[in-house]
Order: C-alpha cells, then sequence, then structure tokens
C-alpha cells in the first residue's frame, strides 16, 4: 500500500520526489521543456523567443543543466555560421504526461480562483 505523504518523509519516495523537483524545478525548466517539446529541434533563439521573459543568460545557464541531466541534447553543426539545435530526449519525453497533468491541474487552478 502506498504511503501517505505524512508518511513519506526521509523515505525513498521522498527522496525521489526530491530528486524530481531538482531536475525540473524552478521557474524556466518546464516552460523551456515544452518549448521544445511542441516546436522540435530548436535554435537559441526560437527558445528564447518561445519562452517569454527568460533572459539570453538564464536560457544558457538552463540549457547546460538539462543537457547535464540528460533532458535534451545539444547538436553542433559545422557550418558557416555554425548552428546549433536543441532537441528533447527520448528520456525527456517521459515527463511529457507530468507536463500535461500540470497543464490540466493549472488550468483548473485558474478556473477555482476566479469562481472565488
Amino acid at each position: 500500500m502506498r504511503k501517505n505523504i505524512e508518511e513519506a518523509t526521509g523515505t525513498k519516495e521522498f527522496d525521489a520526489l526530491l530528486d524530481t523537483i531538482y531536475v525540473i524545478g524552478g521557474k524556466w525548466k518546464m516552460p523551456i521543456i515544452f518549448s521544445i517539446c511542441t516546436g522540435g529541434h530548436q535554435r537559441f533563439r526560437d527558445i528564447e523567443r518561445g519562452v517569454t521573459g527568460i533572459t539570453s543568460r538564464m536560457l544558457s545557464r538552463e540549457l547546460k543543466e538539462m543537457e547535464m541531466n540528460k533532458l535534451i541534447t545539444r547538436t553542433v553543426y559545422p557550418e558557416t555560421p555554425v548552428r546549433i539545435e536543441y532537441e528533447v530526449t527520448e528520456y525527456c519525453k517521459t515527463l511529457v504526461p507530468l507536463i500535461q497533468s500540470m497543464i490540466d491541474w493549472g488550468m483548473l487552478h485558474r478556473q477555482k480562483i476566479k469562481e472565488d
């Protein structure tokens, strides 16, 4: 039987939750993943335009961290000028149901707040 949230503190489940929050948490990671998932291969500026409000510096930092965590791949094409594209990995695509659940919950929450 699954533990409830209070019982999970200090357990493998709690540690797994912290790991998940570390990898996808923060203001920008989920919008970046969403942008790349919906747009396919994207260049840096395409992602920057798709994620309203992010700075170039923050996007660069987040992309490096996401690449380190195997969520995206960075491909450099030996052209002049050099072309760099980012793509979500198959591993990252396992987050799609979670992202959809978050979108659904966010829409429900927004509706609930408007009602009250």
